[in-house]
């Protein structure tokens, strides 16, 4: 893999309660165990594209805060180019609140910090990068202007964006025509479409309007009922690997950077689902962000224990 794969997002300070219920209005939980991580949709997709073999470089802001460099350090352990981080002066880094209850749903709030420095001009300052990108892999942790420059200088040097629509937040649909993959759960895509997500049959629906949209594929993820992909021969229906959750956190994260790595190894594209597939579901089974993401000796092995006749409906 010759050509890098380029992450243009966010990084956070994880500060995670885990407890056996997620607390009421107004309830506090005392039975909680506290641990702290490194987060943020950006960087978990960098750490899982670095992990599972991909040639990766991340383009973000840290702050002046004392775990900025314990952030880096982790990016290059997990093999990702931290050449384009920015060291930002004067604000901290982005940091976020996680409560994980049972069957690992989450609660989560996230202070953006120096993730918002990652202007327009930062992604100008990166124009080289994309275009010898093999794809640009983005969410929307980062300013909306930003995402927009990005989009723009990708379509005009020819380089493939998969967008992974989270958080789901206000902007220009038109956009998507500049988007060559894009990765929605089923609340992202209902805010995308305005088609309510709650069974296959709506996904597939939600799929295909995002193409209608301007999207060359659409992949909405459905965690354990697996994923509905449409492209331009129709939707089909890609299961997921059965497994206990312990926290769903950076499972999302975890499937876009396996899936651009796949993608950008030459794999088709059912294949490269199974293999975000297979990195969500290790994911799943961890606690924490970051110290959840597999390494790629890890999906490969789950990959061969994995029955081979897990059924996936053919497009149409």
């Amino acid at each position: 893999m010759s050509k890098p794969i380029v992450v243009i997002g966010s990084s956070n300070v994880d500060f995670i309660m885990k407890m056996d219920h997620l607390p009421a209005r107004d309830e506090t939980v005392v039975n909680a165990v506290f641990m702290q991580t490194f987060g943020g949709k950006g960087a978990n997709q960098a750490v899982a594209a670095g992990r599972a073999g991909g040639n990766v470089i991340f383009v973000n802001c840290v702050g002046d805060d004392p775990y900025a460099e314990r952030m880096l350090a982790g990016f290059r352990e997990s093999g990702i180019n931290t050449a384009y981080i920015f060291r930002e002066t004067g604000i901290a880094s982005g940091a976020a609140l996680v409560m994980i209850g049972e069957g690992g749903h989450n609660y989560l709030s996230v202070a953006p910090g120096a993730n918002a420095r990652l202007t327009p001009e930062r992604v100008d300052a990166v124009r080289e990068l994309i275009a010898d990108a093999a794809y640009v892999l983005m969410q929307f942790e980062i300013p909306p202007a930003s995402i927009a420059r990005a989009l723009d200088i990708a379509a005009e040097t020819g380089t493939p964006v998969v967008w992974n629509y989270a958080p789901a937040l206000p902007f220009d649909a038109t956009q998507l025509k500049q988007v060559n993959i894009v990765i929605a759960n089923e609340v992202e895509a209902a805010a995308l479409t305005g088609v309510p997500v709650t069974d296959l049959a709506s996904a597939q629906t939600a799929a295909q309007k995002l193409r209608e949209l301007g999207a060359q594929t659409a992949i909405i993820t459905l965690g354990e009922a697996g994923s509905v992909v449409a492209t331009e021969e129709g939707a089909q229906h890609i299961p997921a690997f059965p497994v206990e959750a312990v926290d769903t956190t950076a499972a999302g994260d975890t499937y876009c950077g396996c899936l651009v790595v796949a993608l950008a190894e030459g794999q088709s594209l059912t294949d490269a689902v199974r293999f975000a597939s297979a990195g969500g579901a290790l994911c799943v089974q961890r606690m924490g962000a970051q110290p959840s993401i597999p390494w790629r000796e890890e999906i490969e092995a789950f990959l061969q224990a994995a029955p081979d006749n897990m059924l996936i409906s053919p497009p149409g």
